[in-house]
């Protein structure tokens, strides 16, 4: 599991690569807790200013490992997926992402808890909850009518469609776009100028930012996770993951 989650730290900067491109860099429960231990590092170290998400230049992640995510379900709040969303959303200093290509379901909602994202021309970013029988996660039916507006934020989580780079940059859910192979390094610039800031300041400032929002994310984190579970075990996800497995379209117009 360990080379699935790389975790490097050099010159104030935590980077985190997503790095199972075989599997299109969809995330196991181990990931998850993975990335929650090295965050909870990150914030703990002093010398730590800057924590960078990132994956590969065709794929930043494809979402859950379905196989992995049924035979795991995620067990409560204290789930590795729930503490890595918790430890995201918490986390006092600047998070930067770096995405190329795909980023599905929390590929996409784990970015409303990042600082600054820099996306490849490549880039497509899509919820499809509604797709699987399920409901969003990561406090994105907060955050994400807030930042799109309730029209797009309607169009992204109820049809579920993929949106590319450009209209991520519209709406402001990325601050660049570049070309894959500059996105990496993009982000890793920007991670060291923020480095050379006063740690201080930069922690004072997003707390600020984020205002009183803090105990409005976490609850509505733990609101969605309670509906997750149970549209977990209804007939609708039953089908979507079924037929998932089978290769084939769902069908719902039974449920």
């Amino acid at each position: 599991m360990s080379q699935d989650i790389l975790i490097h730290t050099e010159a104030g900067v935590c980077t985190i690569t997503l790095n199972r491109v075989d599997k299109k860099n969809s995330i196991t429960a181990d990931m998850y807790a993975a990335m929650a231990d090295a965050l909870a590092t990150a914030e703990a170290d002093a010398a730590v200013r800057v924590v960078v998400f990132q994956g590969d230049i065709a794929i930043f992640s494809a979402g859950n490992d379905i196989g992995d995510f049924l035979n795991k379900p995620p067990a409560g709040m204290n789930s590795p997926v729930f503490r890595f969303l918790h430890n995201l959303a918490a986390f006092p200093k600047p998070v930067v992402a770096a995405v190329c290509g795909p980023a599905v379901g929390i590929g996409t909602t784990m970015l409303f808890h990042c600082d600054l994202v820099y996306a490849g021309d490549n880039a497509a970013f899509s919820m499809p909850f509604v797709n699987l029988g399920l409901c969003p996660e990561a406090a994105s039916s907060l955050l994400v009518p807030q930042m799109l507006g309730y029209h797009r934020a309607a169009e992204a989580l109820l049809l579920g469609e993929p949106f590319m780079a450009e209209a991520a940059l519209e709406v402001g859910l990325v601050n660049r776009v570049v070309p894959p192979t500059e996105c990496n390094g993009v982000a890793q610039t920007v991670a060291r100028k923020l480095a050379a800031k006063p740690l201080t300041s930069l922690v004072e400032t997003k707390r600020l930012m984020k205002g009183g929002q803090s105990a409005l994310v976490v609850q509505r984190m733990a609101e969605e996770g309670a509906s997750f579970g149970r549209m977990l075990g209804e007939p609708a996800a039953k089908e979507a993951f079924t037929a998932f497995l089978e290769k084939r379209r769902p069908d719902f117009s039974q449920v």
